[in-house]
């Protein structure tokens, strides 16, 4: 992509209420942009980084042989109305009549609507157990939206439904899917801490958090360290003793960024979602639910991963691998640029050139600096006299000086 065809705008200055680093380097960097409050329009730029995080996480729900759907984002106000939410969900949901003056409502989760698929295919035993997912958009009527794009009113989430016929079932795959969550995680370069947490709204015989301490979360944790016990301070009630060992518990501010839920029976019992067992007897369906919120989650790696000038990306999520970047006009630096782009372009390396011709070096490196592409190459006339480029990773200050045809070896 060449950078005068980008469409961004980089900005000098955060917008006044933009109280965090990930909101303030996000709208900076032009990737993304309010529409109103609790409301984010991903532009371009961010829109790649979403991409590659979906991505990730799709690919990691198929290595658990889930398959994908799509579910409506106008959800059946009687399947609500079955399992009792329709009132008392909270946050309420963003509910709305049609022409017919028939109520509906902006999908906040989709318990009903899975749970309702599962009860019209699943007759015995032997249909079980199976696993889908989706990854869409989620409405939340959220009193106070905050923090960029931590606590939004429309996000994308990724939410995974599993359907058992045993407790020792779902408790395996409640496990494989904790694992996946780590190498996702992992992939985004967060270090995370799984805590006991509180069922919410959505419920479930057994719930936990994948948390990552920062001082902007919303959330707050206690974390033993003699035993490595870890909790949110809403689901345990001694909030200063381990009930595990009953050492002193340290608190942190944390950031949620995924959710599992054992839900049991609670869904398939309000439902009737029922099959019929080894013994013939009929019985409700073992449920599991387990969330993502993809915005949320790009926001956290913001958090993490940035200096004062700006974001630092993961390779696994960055817009691009490589920013090229000449900073002389003349006809040799062009040519040698350009030929440079076109051979990395074929080797299937995504990189941002910048070509515009009406910025300064110093601009160039200051929105370098601020869109966080992990590798940067300089072109100039000096590197140009030894056959070279200046070659720099965003997370480092070294800056090494190779020659232009080992570049791609080092930034593959």
């Amino acid at each position: 992509m060449r950078q005068s065809q980008l469409f961004a705008k980089t900005k000098k200055e955060a917008p006044k209420d933009a109280k965090i680093v990930s909101h303030q380097y996000l709208v900076r960097a032009d990737f993304i942009e309010q529409s109103f409050s609790g409301v984010w329009r991903f532009l371009p730029l961010g829109w790649l980084v979403h991409k590659k995080i979906e991505e990730l996480i799709r690919q990691e729900m198929l290595g658990l042989g889930a398959q994908e759907l799509y579910l409506p984002a106008l959800q059946n106000k009687n399947l609500w109305m079955e399992t009792g939410r329709w009132n008392t969900i909270d946050p309420p949901l963003f509910k709305l009549k049609d022409r017919h003056q028939k109520e509906t409502a902006l999908g906040s989760t989709h318990e009903e609507e899975i749970t309702d698929i599962a009860r019209r295919r699943i007759k015995s035993w032997q249909d079980l157990p199976f696993s889908i997912f989706q990854i869409q958009n989620k409405f939340r009527n959220e009193m106070r939206a905050t923090g960029g794009l931590l606590r939004t009113k429309e996000f994308v989430m990724k939410d995974l439904y599993s359907f058992h016929s045993e407790e020792n079932d779902i408790e395996k795959f409640y496990q494989k899917v904790q694992q996946s969550y780590k190498r996702i995680f992992k992939k985004c370069g967060l270090d995370v801490i799984i805590v006991k947490a509180s069922g919410g709204t959505i419920g479930g015989k057994k719930t936990d958090e994948f948390m990552v301490i920062s001082e902007v979360g919303e959330d707050k944790i206690v974390i033993c360290k003699k035993c490595g016990f870890a909790a949110n301070v809403e689901a345990i009630e001694k909030k200063n003793i381990c009930p595990a060992c009953k050492g002193k518990l340290e608190f942190s501010p944390s950031i949620e960024i995924g959710h599992t839920f054992n839900l049991g029976t609670k869904y398939s019992e309000a439902m009737g979602a029922k099959f019929i067992d080894k013994d013939g007897k009929l019985k409700p369906i073992i449920m599991g639910c387990y969330g993502i919120g993809l915005g949320r989650l790009m926001a956290t790696i913001v958090e993490v991963h940035h200096d004062e000038k700006g974001t630092i990306w993961p390779k696994k999520v960055s817009p691009f691998q490589v920013h090229l970047i000449p900073i002389e006009n003349n006809k040799k630096v062009k040519e040698a640029s350009e030929k440079l782009y076109q051979d990395l372009q074929k080797e299937k390396i995504e990189l941002l050139y910048d070509d515009r011709e009406d910025k300064t070096a110093g601009e160039k490196f200051a929105d370098a600096d601020l869109l966080g592409i992990p590798w940067r190459i300089v072109v100039s006339e000096r590197t140009l006299k030894e056959n070279s480029v200046e070659l720099k990773q965003r997370e480092k200050k070294e800056i090494k000086l190779v020659k232009i045809n080992q570049a791609k070896k080092y930034v593959e």
